[in-house]
């Protein structure tokens, strides 16, 4: 069994955005990150990319909207950011207060500016297989799967999870790279009879060490995208310590996938920059 290391491949992808920067005149990529409200998770994961933009040389600035603000306030700063010519990427940090409606706000986000990947343009662009940003964590995944040499095509991928965010785009991104693709989710029947036959086996469900070893084939690559706290110990969608006994490569909890994720936002906001500035 090999572990896949989203550590090790994060500062793979972070020495060469590195190098990048250094060879950049004047000014850095800008990301500018809306937070509306003072959700716990949603702070630290600001915060994370906040420090992320600073170490690597790049610009960055979190705009901080109170709970409250209006549907409309957030339409008005959104345009504000897309003239600006000194801004490259634009994140919205979800979820939002349960008073805004999230997709009328991301559609306001310039897609060229759009580094979350999450704008219906680039949706739509990505399952047409067209150049576009792609979501950061099904980017990840790639990622991480082809930097340890896991052959993608011919193979059978089984996603668990039907999300906008993972499911949906880490599907799309498998089936343009050959591979087979069977969606399950909550409605499902007789989940175990897809996951036994994948040879890639991708978890996005939500449920902490819903997927054991009695679920998964002898050899297959698991990629685990949940992270859940339970006794005080962070654990994924897989049971980490029986699903690692048979899977040939396995990403854990914590250090697997959580840390490409912010790694892809960084690479999609300097690849906004060039677009931009050529």
């Amino acid at each position: 069994m090999e572990l896949i290391s989203g550590k090790e491949i994060s500062t793979q992808i972070y020495d060469e955005i590195k190098k990048t920067l250094e060879d950049i005149q004047g000014e850095k990529p800008n990301l500018m990150v809306i937070l509306v409200g003072d959700d716990p998770a949603s702070q630290v994961y600001v915060g994370m990319k906040e420090k992320k933009t600073k170490e690597l040389g790049m610009r960055g600035e979190v705009i901080r909207l109170p709970a409250d603000t209006t549907q409309n306030t957030l339409h008005e700063k959104i345009p504000e950011l897309n003239e600006n010519p000194e801004v490259n990427g634009i994140l919205l940090q979800l979820p939002l207060p349960k008073h805004l409606d999230s997709k009328a706000a991301i559609s306001r986000i310039s897609p060229d500016k759009d580094v979350d990947g999450l704008h219906y343009v680039n949706v739509g662009k990505l399952h047409l297989g067209e150049d576009s940003f792609i979501p950061c964590t099904p980017y990840g995944i790639v990622q991480m799967l082809e930097r340890t040499g896991v052959e993608i095509e011919g193979k059978h991928a089984v996603v668990i999870g039907r999300s906008n965010l993972v499911g949906k785009p880490i599907a799309r991104l498998l089936e343009q790279r050959n591979a087979t693709v069977t969606i399950c989710h909550s409605r499902t029947k007789d989940l175990a009879k897809h996951t036994l036959d994948a040879d890639i086996l991708v978890v996005a469900m939500c449920r902490p060490k819903a997927i054991g070893a009695d679920m998964v084939k002898e050899g297959a690559v698991v990629i685990d995208v949940g992270i859940h706290r339970v006794d005080g110990k962070l654990v994924g969608d897989v049971d980490f310590e029986g699903v690692k006994e048979k899977a040939s490569m396995i990403t854990p909890v914590p250090g697997g996938v959580g840390p490409m994720t912010i790694c892809m936002l960084m690479h999609n906001t300097l690849r906004a920059y060039k677009i931009q500035r050529s």
